[in-house]
């Protein structure tokens, strides 16, 4: 009977049915037991209940049963690892079996399995199968090597697994060797260096490709693929062997072999041998065209790629490429661009006259794209534009109003190309002035008339006709009616003046729209200026367009033909798009370990809220109920306190004159170019983030905080999107807005953003420390994480004025005693001898914007500073006469991480 039977079962007790037969004496009933629960599997049926009962059933001669219970296993064994771990022994021993296929089989389930308790028991067995007589072995443990390497890297370098795996390279099996590559090149992607190619390596693998499986083949391909060939020589000798390869029956053997000759074309100085490959790169192509339409698909987008490097390897096969009655969409669409890339003097009249033809058909989307490809020859060839006018001009006579109106869409864009040459289309293009209804076709024939308004008999009442409902039109109609009639009016000798006043009024004074409301304005005024004037913006020559279509950067195609018949080159994408794995990069140095507390539950507001689930912890409030010496001063020697000496008074001058000249921020606080760029530090380097090099800095400007960013794009496409957002950090800060203000980053380019930051409460986080994580998010690189941190060289930037800084001696003491003594942090440190304190710590910390609270005689000072985010650092200086060594008490109302910091700061300017 078929396996269908275990697809179709209603019986709503079957896991007790199927716990009885797996527990039964007979293997037959247990096959079929293990047989329906697959297919239970298969359907999505949760069968995880039976974990136990087929663990039961390893212990078998029956190489079927034993196969579906390991089949078993591969699918639960992550729901069920304590239970899992039991089957390990059976594992060990069928590792050992005479029989080479339970050797592998139980290989193989070890090696799909990825738990790690299970990892380590799979490195003896693995180390003997490695090693194994038979082939069918140690082709399989090739590859559980590198299954072995994602679970867990040490455990294969620490039993040279990768050096093995070097030496069944040479293996005698082809199998073998195709494995093996396959592993090491999967391994070389997280350990780049890991796959090394040599001459003579290379030489092997293409020798051994005939006895390979078609996959193996695959693989080996693509590792020749990354060889860099030593001279012409070599390069040429690759492509000849490689040739036969182009003749395989399956399409990723091709792809793949096209790829290696197309790579080492660049290699290779002969103009001559290059036309000779390049002329048999065509049929295995065309044979591509002619498969199913999934991997028909597939190869006209790399095809695509190739006809814009080497447009002359398919022109002779341009007929290949028309459409079939029963091609899909997708096909009928890429076809028809490959057709217009291959289009040249010879075949140019043929492919527009089997464009002509598609313009019948009942696709409407594909009947446009077939007009545009008309249009498009034209604009390439300037000797088929006659062909595609008169082609165009029958499309327009036929009345089907879409195909008018993209037929006028395309006209458009040709007489922009070619000025003067097709003034006889005109009459016929207004002819269907009426059946016109989409903006875009209303706009290029507005267009028309307005460029060729001097050769139209009837110019005036054509524009009157617009101009009867010209609120009711789209804002593109209206701004190309606006253009015209002022057009109209200047070639025209004063023609449609009454229509132009009334436009110009309507524009300035009725329109919502602010484009068209400048651009009246501007007419308006420059018309009221000097006509002259008017004449020569208005009615200036303008540039002949080159193409309608949009075409791949230089080096970004460079690179997709270096990676045909990959994801890449089917969505004409760069590499690196396709690479971005499941968790966060790699974080660089300077964001240390705390930002490796799993980046992946930063994400939630609109495009990248990294805003956390938790509370931010507050300090302890802790109640200060006995005395310190601040209490002592502030009680015992308030008249002293209160006596300003002559130092500090300067520096309540001081801060006036910062307040007068700059009431928004301390002229300290300001940051300029030069100092900006010194602080600037590389965040991120490209190669961790997907082309994208990150370098940025804090700043303060006009009274506010920003961090300025610094994007290099090094990647081969248009990068563009941008958006940022922080996590939660000890100074509550976060952008303003997500949004960057950079529209798009063109490739090799570099672009500075600021972004402005503000102040939230809610996204404090103490816990953070000194850390500011951020991730920022493109259409390109998707999200990528990243961080600063708070240090010497930016802390002034985020502390406020005297003004805020300064606490009255009130505040301090309120202050101090909430904090407490528990957090308190002494240090000890020496200032030079024979200065006079605490004028010396008044002088060397009020450009730091510590400030000075106050004073004792008895060798105590006390200073406060303030941090954006209601942060306040409060500082206790000690000393004796005539000793100079003085005892620094600090106390945070946040991270101690910022104590740490500020005595940092403190003792290197004290030190001076």
């Amino acid at each position: 009977m078929p396996d269908s039977k275990y697809f179709s079962t209603t019986n709503r007790g079957e896991l007790f049915e199927l716990k009885q037969l797996l527990n039964s004496q007979s293997s037959r009933s247990k096959r079929e037991a293990l047989k329906q629960i697959i297919a239970s599997m298969t359907i999505g049926k949760d069968v995880s209940s039976l974990f136990t009962d087929v663990l039961n059933c390893m212990q078998t001669v029956d190489l079927e049963l034993k196969k579906l219970v390991y089949l078993y296993l591969i699918s639960y064994a992550k729901t069920q690892p304590d239970l899992a771990i039991l089957a390990v022994n059976t594992f060990v021993k069928d590792a050992s079996d005479p029989n080479p296929l339970i050797r592998t089989l139980a290989l193989r389930t070890m090696g799909c399995i990825q738990l790690t308790r299970i990892s380590e028991y799979l490195c003896e067995p693995l180390r003997r199968a490695l090693k194994d007589a038979d082939p069918y072995v140690r082709k399989t443990a090739a590859i559980c090597v590198a299954k072995l390497y994602e679970v867990d890297p040490a455990l294969v370098s620490e039993y040279g697994f990768i050096s093995t795996l070097k030496e069944l390279v040479l293996d005698s099996s082809p199998m073998v060797v195709a494995n093996a590559i396959a592993a090491l090149g999967e391994i070389d992607e997280s350990l780049p260096g890991t796959l090394e190619l040599k001459p003579n390596l290379v030489s092997g693998l293409i020798q051994c490709l005939n006895d390979c499986s078609e996959w193996g083949q695959v693989f080996i391909i693509d590792a020749v693929a990354s060889y860099m060939p030593s001279g012409t020589e070599e390069a040429e000798s690759i492509i000849e062997r490689l040739l036969p390869r182009l003749y395989h029956a399956n399409a990723a053997v091709v792809l793949s072999s096209m790829k290696v000759i197309v790579k080492n074309l660049k290699y290779v100085k002969s103009a001559e041998f290059s036309r000779m490959i390049q002329k048999k790169l065509g049929a295995p192509l065309v044979t591509l065209v002619s498969a199913e339409p999934e991997v028909q698909y597939v190869a006209l987008r790399n095809i695509n790629l190739l006809v814009r490097k080497y447009p002359e390897i398919l022109q002779n096969e341009f007929k290949a490429f028309f459409c079939k009655y029963n091609d899909p969409p997708y096909i009928k669409e890429e076809k028809l661009e490959i057709l217009v890339r291959l289009a040249n003097d010879d075949n140019a009249p043929k492919i527009i006259s089997e464009c002509k033809e598609y313009a019948s058909e009942v696709d409407v989307g594909f009947v446009r794209s077939s007009v545009q490809a008309i249009g498009r020859i034209a604009l390439k060839i300037e000797s088929a534009a006659n062909n595609s006018v008169e082609t165009l001009l029958e499309l327009v006579r036929t009345r089907v109003v879409y195909v008018v109106q993209e037929s006028l869409v395309v006209m458009k864009d040709i007489m922009r190309k070619y000025p003067n040459e097709f003034e006889g289309a005109i009459p016929v293009l207004c002819e269907n002035l009426e059946a016109l209804d989409e903006p875009n076709a209303r706009a290029s024939l507005v267009w028309i008339i307005g460029e060729y308004a001097d050769r139209i008999e009837n110019v005036v009442e054509l524009v009157e006709s617009f101009l009867d409902n010209f609120r009711d039109e789209s804002i593109q109609v209206q701004q190309q009616l606006l253009t015209c009639t002022i057009k109209v009016y200047l070639k025209c000798n004063g023609s449609c003046k009454s229509s132009l006043e009334r436009i110009l009024n309507d524009g300035m004074k009725n329109s919502d729209n602010a484009d068209l409301r400048e651009r009246a304005f501007f007419y308006s005024r420059l018309l009221q200026a000097n006509k002259e004037m008017a004449n020569s913006v208005v009615l200036a020559r303008k540039p002949r367009i080159v193409s309608t279509h949009e075409d791949l950067d230089e080096s970004l195609l460079n690179t997709l033909l270096d990676e045909m018949g990959s994801l890449a080159s089917v969505f004409h994408r760069s590499p690196h798009v396709f690479l971005a794995s499941s968790k966060p990069l790699p974080q660089v140095s300077i964001m240390e370990d705390e930002w490796n507390e799993e980046n992946a539950q930063v994400l939630s507001h609109d495009i990248l809220d990294l805003s956390l689930s938790d509370k931010p912890q507050l300090g302890d409030a802790s109640e200060a109920s006995n005395k310190t010496s601040v209490d002592e001063l502030f009680e015992s020697s308030s008249g002293t306190a209160s006596t300003k000496k002559p130092k500090e008074q300067n520096n309540d001058l001081l801060s006036l004159i910062d307040d007068l000249f700059s009431p928004a921020q301390s002229s300290s606080s300001v940051d300029h170019g030069d100092d900006l760029q010194k602080r600037m530090k590389l965040l991120l380097p490209s190669s961790k983030a997907r082309g994208l090099e990150i370098s940025g800095a804090f700043s303060a400007e006009q009274g506010g905080i920003q961090y300025v960013l610094k994007l290099r794009n090094e990647s081969n496409e248009i990068i563009g999107e941008n958006a940022i957002q922080f996590n939660k950090n000890l100074l509550g800060l976060i952008p303003a807005r997500s949004k960057l203000d950079v529209v798009r980053i063109n490739p090799n380019e570099s672009v500075v953003c600021k972004v402005d930051l503000r102040y939230v409460s809610s996204e404090k986080d103490s816990r953070k420390g000194l850390l500011f994580q951020m991730a920022l998010k493109n259409d390109v690189c998707g999200v990528i994480y990243f961080g600063d941190k708070l240090d010497e060289s930016n802390l002034n930037i985020f502390l406020e004025s005297e003004s805020t800084g300064k606490l009255t001696k009130q505040a301090f003491l309120q202050e101090w005693s909430k904090i407490g003594s528990s957090d308190e942090v002494v240090k000890q440190f020496n200032v030079p001898a024979g200065v006079s304190l605490p004028n010396y710590f008044i002088e060397k910390l009020y450009p730091l914007k510590v400030f000075h609270v106050a004073s004792s005689p008895s060798g105590q000072s006390y200073f406060s500073a303030r941090l954006v985010g209601e942060i306040c650092v409060l500082l206790e200086f000690r000393w004796a006469d005539k000793d100079s060594n003085v005892q620094l008490a600090s106390r945070c109302n946040s991270a101690k991480e910022l104590v740490k910091l500020f005595e940092r700061l403190i003792e290197k300017a004290l030190g001076k």
